[in-house]
């Protein structure tokens, strides 16, 4: 798959939530991993942060000159396709971009709810269930911003003045 600015934010989410989720236990006393190791995985991933900011720019830039792809729909066959599209009135790229961070925040707490070793199987696939519904309105949302910049790409395109000669 080509990158796209969907997948590059949802790459950057997905980050920025890690390093909350590490920092959060680096303040705490009952880490799991010790500090140590968990210090070393943070200026990984803050450096990945930087290349990544970096990387979006540069594909706006290059998005801009018609120089990327644009789009680079996800052709997922295993859901129902009554769960597809169900991301809301998002007619913005930072609508958009908002809408896919509270989804890979909700996604994240899924995840640590299916972990939970307290519950019964049972409750596990029930949220399995969320997950799967949750994670489709993710992929959904990186269409719509990959869309929604096309769109602005081409208005944009459309408003530029000619060149005269």
């Amino acid at each position: 798959m080509a990158e796209t600015l969907g997948s590059l934010i949802d790459k950057l989410t997905i980050k920025a939530i890690r390093e909350f989720h590490i920092t959060k236990s680096l303040a705490g006393e009952k880490a799991l991993t010790p500090k140590k190791e968990m210090q070393r995985k943070l200026a990984i991933l803050k450096r990945q942060k930087i290349s990544l900011q970096e990387e979006i720019e540069i594909f706006i830039l290059r998005a801009a000159q018609g120089l990327v792809c644009l789009r680079d729909e996800k052709l997922k066959l295993y859901n129902r396709p009554e769960q597809m599209g169900k991301i809301g009135n998002v007619t913005t790229l930072s609508q958009g971009i908002d809408a896919l961070c509270r989804k890979n925040l909700e996604l994240w707490a899924l995840e640590d709810e299916a972990r939970r070793t307290d519950k019964p199987l049972s409750y596990v696939g029930q949220v399995k269930r969320k997950i799967d519904l949750t994670n489709q309105q993710r992929n959904d949302l990186i269409d719509h911003l990959d869309e929604l910049l096309e769109q602005t790409v081409k208005k944009q395109r459309r408003a530029k003045p000619a060149r005269s000669t």
